[in-house]
Parts: C-alpha cells; structure tokens; sequence
C-alpha cells in the first residue's frame, strides 16, 4: 500500500522519508538518534582523513625545508633531523594512511552497518525520516524556499513535475 495516498507535492516528504506503516515517532526518534550518533563518526572520520593528509604534507615541507637547510651550510643538523623525523612513524608501527585503513576497517565499518541494520529493520531502510519530520513541522507551508520536495523529485500522487515544486507568491 502506498502510504502516501492522497497527499500532494507540499504535504510533505516523498516516500523515502516517510516512516512505514505503523512506526512510532518514539520509534523514528530513537533510529534519528542513531544515525546522528554516525553522523558524528563520520565528521571524526573526516577529520582522521584531514590529519592523515596533513601529516603527509607536513613530512613533505619538512623534506623541503631540510633541503635549505643543507643548502645554507648545516647540512649535518638537517641530516640528523632527516633521520629522526622523515618517515618516522606517527603512531607505534603505523604511518597515518594505516591509521586511516585501521579505523575503516574496524570501529567506522561496524558503526556504519549497525546504523544501517537499525534503520533496515526499523525504518525499510528509509534515511532521514525523523529530520523529514522535522522539516515538516518547521516550514512555513506554502511559502517560497520553504518547499516540501525539491523541483527534480517526482511528486508522490505520480502527477507531472510541470507544476512541481511551485508555491504561488505569497501577500
């Protein structure tokens, strides 16, 4: 069954974000919650891939930097730098591309699939229904930039997208 029968481009979110039939909003609140947990590893994650390319380009001035140092006549400090620092692993064993691989593989891939796992069997798999709620309690209904759905999202009553995503001017 279609659970969104009836309903017209401004009533809100299309079918992916809308909870099944039978979902509480407890419910869609505690798998938001979830996701927003992921959403967070996902920044962290982010910021393990800035400091993974930020220690690379920081091995890499330092090469140049050595280079003029060597060049300006302290070639035996620049060396004795070079060995200590060039190369040298940022964690026990690890360079950071490892670290990156490490967290991929372990912590981040299990979050991400019991994430997906608690919104497969909780929500179809539908993402972000509890922030489409959310958007649908906070629009201003019927005014312009405040739309449901963007323009290229077909509406849910199957109907053209000739008038999709048109709000008449409001007074």
């Amino acid at each position: 069954m279609d659970d969104t029968a009836g309903r017209s481009r401004d009533d809100g979110p299309d079918d992916r974000h809308v909870p099944p039939v039978g979902v509480d909003d407890a419910t869609v609140a505690a798998v938001g919650a979830v996701t927003a947990a992921f959403e967070v590893v996902e920044h962290a994650r982010g910021m393990l891939y800035a400091f993974h390319r930020l220690v690379g380009r920081a091995d890499l001035e330092l090469q140049e930097a050595l280079d003029d140092l060597e060049a300006a006549g302290h070639g035996e400090l620049a060396e004795q730098v070079r060995a200590d620092v060039v190369g040298r692993n940022v964690i026990s064993g690890r360079w950071t591309f490892q670290v990156v691989e490490d967290f991929d593989d372990g912590y981040h891939r299990a979050f991400a699939d019991a994430e997906r796992r608690v919104r497969d069997e909780l929500t179809a798999g539908r993402r972000h229904v509890y922030e489409a709620q959310l958007k649908e309690r906070e629009r201003t209904h019927g005014r312009r930039g405040h739309e449901a759905l963007p323009v290229d999202v077909p509406p849910p009553d199957g109907g053209t997208r000739a008038d999709a995503g048109r709000v008449p001017p409001s007074g």
